[in-house]
């Protein structure tokens, strides 16, 4: 089988992306192990635990896909206020969407809403999808590639996007270096629900075994529902996660000051060993990475999607641009174009994620009291406070189009 463009992942980047480019006259192939069905929504269903923090210039991107309304009508949370607090000290910040005129800062949304909503559309769409593909092989073969699937099938392009999450086969298979460090700390994911309102606020807590952080749902009327994501060592993570429910639920109103009150329930919890990993390069002749498969950082402040789907919109601008001008898509001269807009900005908000835990993870004295009084003061600074408001709407520095208003 023969395309343009294969791209070998279809979850929340890979599917945007080849929503991206479908009206380029290119001819697409998107390759994913899973059965890429659409479930029906059921509003009454327990919310999934993986959730992102969109932001809105991922939501104008989605919007420009025509995927937001999908989203919209099935579940999503917008929330315009973020508290942050030192645990163990005196320091606090608050942000705020009014500060720059915003009606939010995001919407908290479960990725499993945004995979059937991108699903949605990729079925209406003329991409060619292979659901339950898996790569097995990939080599080069004339002017472009050779992908073997594990059921035999055998597909050809010169043109590969892995979107294939942190793990990614296509990386591993090609040969693409990268850098790469355990963080020494698990996630604990799950959703709850309070005996208070979240107030449509992102609330973050630093304890001495690493950050706390509820973020608002849209739950039914009356109850109020979080997502939490809490970082801890490995060790604490094995003993929280063999707690009974109500032990469980116990120690994590403890470790959140109790600021929503109880907590009442807990869904079922996943725990994810975090690493962060970051490709040397982004691109090769024929080969380019978005997404997890490029970047994963550190879920401090649920960055993550969103970097992939401004990976999504450069990328796609930066091919079509190409097509105008008649040059040769797979060139790794013009591959490197989204590579020079992208890979400076990942790597800053890694460097900025890496930063702030390291700091937060600092026992000695003057450390602790440097990040209360820097916390405190940054508070007291508006001018500042707009800066990081607008980094975390994604609206700042070189915006692709799909991003713009």
């Amino acid at each position: 089988m023969q395309a343009d463009l294969i791209i070998v992942g279809a979850g929340m980047v890979g599917s945007a992306l080849a929503l991206a480019l479908q009206d380029q006259g290119l001819e697409i192939l998107l390759v994913d192990g899973s059965p890429l069905s659409v479930k029906p929504f059921d509003p009454q269903a327990a919310f999934e635990p993986r959730v992102s923090a969109l932001s809105v210039a991922s939501q104008r991107i989605l919007d420009r896909l025509g995927v937001w309304d999908g989203i919209a009508a099935r579940r999503a949370c917008p929330y315009a206020e973020m508290q942050v607090w030192d645990g163990s000290g005196t320091g606090q910040i608050h942000f705020s969407a009014a500060s720059v005129h915003a009606e939010s800062l995001g919407h908290i949304v479960e990725n499993r809403v945004v995979q059937d909503a991108l699903l949605e559309r990729l079925h209406d769409s003329p991409i060619g999808l292979l659901p339950g593909a898996r790569l097995e092989q990939l080599r080069r073969s004339g002017d472009g590639w050779l992908l073997s699937l594990s059921d035999g099938r055998e597909l050809r392009a010169p043109l590969i996007i892995a979107a294939d999450g942190a793990n990614s086969a296509v990386r591993r298979l090609a040969g693409c270096a990268t850098r790469e460090w355990d963080y020494l700390h698990h996630a604990i994911v799950t959703s709850v629900r309070c005996s208070k309102p979240h107030q449509a606020t992102a609330w973050q807590r630093f304890t001495d075994d690493g950050p706390l952080a509820f973020l608002p749902l849209a739950g039914p009327a009356g109850e109020h529902w979080c997502s939490i994501v809490w970082s801890v060592t490995p060790t604490e993570a094995e003993r929280l996660m063999a707690l009974d429910d109500a032990g469980f639920r116990r120690a994590l109103g403890f470790a959140f000051e109790h600021r929503l009150g109880e907590v009442l329930h807990a869904d079922p919890r996943l725990c994810i060993p975090l690493r962060q990993r970051h490709a040397k390069r982004y691109v090769e002749d024929g080969l380019a990475l978005i997404g997890d498969a490029a970047h994963s950082i550190h879920p401090l402040a649920g960055q993550g999607v969103n970097l992939g789907f401004l990976d999504v919109a450069v990328l796609a601008e930066v091919l079509l641009h190409a097509a105008q001008r008649g040059e040769r898509l797979s060139d790794v001269k013009v591959l490197s174009r989204y590579e020079r807009r992208r890979m400076p900005h990942n790597l800053a908000m890694m460097a900025a994620m890496e930063g702030f835990e390291r700091l937060f993870q600092a026992d000695p004295l003057p450390l602790r009291w440097l990040r209360n009084s820097g916390l405190n003061w940054v508070d007291d600074l508006p001018e500042a406070k707009a800066l990081f408001v607008r980094q975390a709407l994604g609206l700042s520095g070189d915006l692709p189009e799909l991003a713009r208003a």
